[in-house]
């Protein structure tokens, strides 16, 4: 079985762990760590198999490790992603965002060829990725409308230099307009999916971002329309709020275990 390492035991983290506790992925969660003792030692008492709490976050990948996956923060991505590839583990990454800092994506890109490991990023809280991924070369537009309740974008970096109050939105208002990459900068917990897509598609520079507060929503929704020379496509997702974040959606923590439990199973594999 894969022995998986986790650094990050908060919502998502939590959610993962559980999964490979109970079986539904096929492996061995050996190794945890977190910024927070009390968060680590809270998510180990709800295991049966209980992984080690490693004193830093380097600790992990220096273990008999075959991937770590990363559900703490892209400051988190940022300080210890090139020492898991170095280890000759592979490595998940859930904050996404800081792949949109080139110097990083070039420095992790090099060391997966380098050390011959493999970084993956689960689709997270939208569809539609394999699609987009497949004729990226022929995209031309690419744009993602988000709205969420106002409570789910509280804390966000953007607030610091704005007028905005959140507390007192009692109608739908568009709260950012700009490209992916100035919105994974200001909203860094809660747009991950605009990374994803700008990945995918034709960079973060050139895909276009809105996020929208509704107090009326009970969801995060995301709508993306692409087009081009292949012609046109458009998706809503909308996605149920994790009961324990707010600021995740069901539908990422979902993608990150199917992304792992693929990894770590030997069978028919549908679609990219």
């Amino acid at each position: 079985m894969k022995k998986i390492g986790l650094l990050g035991c908060g919502a998502i983290g939590t959610q993962i762990a559980l999964a490979i506790d109970s079986g539904k992925i096929p492996a061995t969660l050996t190794h945890v760590y977190d910024n927070s003792k009390d968060a680590s030692a809270s998510l180990v008492k709800k295991l049966k198999n209980k992984p080690i709490i490693v004193e830093n976050s380097h600790l992990l990948s220096s273990n008999p490790i075959d991937i770590i996956v990363e559900a703490a923060s892209q400051d988190a991505v940022k300080d210890v992603a090139l020492s898991v590839l170095q280890n000759k583990c592979d490595l998940m990454i859930m904050s996404v965002g800081a792949l949109l800092d080139e110097s990083i994506y070039d420095i992790l890109s090099d060391a997966c060829r380098d050390f011959k490991k493999t970084i993956y990023l689960p689709s997270g809280a939208i569809a539609g990725l394999d699609g987009i991924k497949s004729l990226k070369d022929e995209l031309e537009s690419l744009s993602l409308t988000t709205t969420k309740h106002p409570r789910s974008l509280k804390g966000a970096k953007f607030f610091e230099n704005s007028q905005i109050n959140l507390d007192e939105i009692n109608s739908i208002t568009t709260i950012f307009e700009g490209t992916a990459k100035e919105a994974v900068s200001l909203f860094p917990a809660n747009i991950n999916v605009a990374a994803l897509l700008s990945l995918t598609g034709i960079g973060s520079e050139k895909t276009n971002v809105k996020i929208v507060a509704d107090p009326n929503t009970d969801k995060n929704t995301h709508h993306i329309e692409a087009a081009g020379t292949f012609g046109k496509m458009t998706f809503t997702i909308e996605n149920f709020p994790d009961v324990n974040n707010p600021k995740t959606s069901r539908l990422a923590i979902l993608s990150a275990i199917e992304t792992l439990r693929k990894y770590c199973s030997n069978d028919i594999q549908i679609g990219t």
